[in-house]
């Protein structure tokens, strides 16, 4: 998921009240919001996939102008070669940017799940303590809550 979503593909209690409001106005938005909470973490890798598969079925439709990078040929042999050789070393750059972004996306990800277990962990740890505070007697020998 991109890092700059506001709403983030998880149980929070934005995404909950936006599925509510959307089943109360039209119960496709909530049915669509409810789809996003549970499958929306996939969608980066799934558009990443659909382009890639576009890119495999159109791109040999591109013909002449696409492959001398959108500009027809200047006459000009050494301005020509200097300039294919330009745009393949920035298409280069761009798919490392690419791949950098697609690294910092899955780091982000691994982050926001760390941070919802360490949520988890501590409310199960919380919770117990509650059950363990309730079920210990106390001084008097009654346990706490039958006095």
């Amino acid at each position: 998921m991109n890092a700059t979503a506001m709403i983030r593909p998880a149980w929070t209690p934005a995404t909950i009240a936006l599925m509510i409001i959307g089943f109360m106005v039209f119960w496709p938005l909530g049915l669509a919001m409810l789809a996003y909470i549970i499958w929306g973490d996939r969608l980066d890798g799934f558009r990443r996939d659909a382009g890639r598969a576009r890119d495999r079925v159109f791109g040999g439709c591109r013909g002449r102008y696409a492959r001398h990078g959108g500009f027809a040929r200047t006459g000009n042999v050494a301005f020509d070669d200097w300039r294919e050789k330009e745009l393949e070393r920035l298409a280069e750059e761009r798919r490392k940017l690419d791949e950098m972004r697609d690294e910092f996306d899955d780091y982000a990800r691994e982050l926001r799940r760390a941070k919802d277990q360490e949520e988890f962990d501590r409310f199960m740890a919380e919770r117990d303590r509650r059950a363990r505070d309730r079920q210990t007697p106390d001084a008097s020998g009654t346990a706490p809550g039958n006095a």
